[in-house]
């Protein structure tokens, strides 16, 4: 299994902060999800880090046993 974990505002959609999912390419992943959920996902300005690096292309990225993807929403503050 793999886990998917959910930042900021992103944990409010998903209703949790981490999901386990089946490892695999990470489009088969995000096509498994509620479809509501991975169009939050695939926003604009989500990044993605898989263990702890982050990502500048999620073209052809695999996800193995024990990854963890996180995606973490815009922040604001003050």
């Amino acid at each position: 299994m793999a886990r998917l974990v959910f930042m900021g505002r992103l944990e409010d959609v998903a209703g949790m902060g981490e999901m386990a999912v089946q490892a695999g390419p990470v489009e088969q992943v995000l096509a498994g999800l509620d479809p509501a959920l991975a169009v939050e996902l695939l926003g604009e300005k989500v990044r993605m880090a898989l263990n702890g690096k982050l990502l500048t292309d999620m073209g052809g990225v695999v996800l193995v046993e024990g990854d963890e993807l996180a995606f973490l929403p815009p922040v604001s503050g003050g």
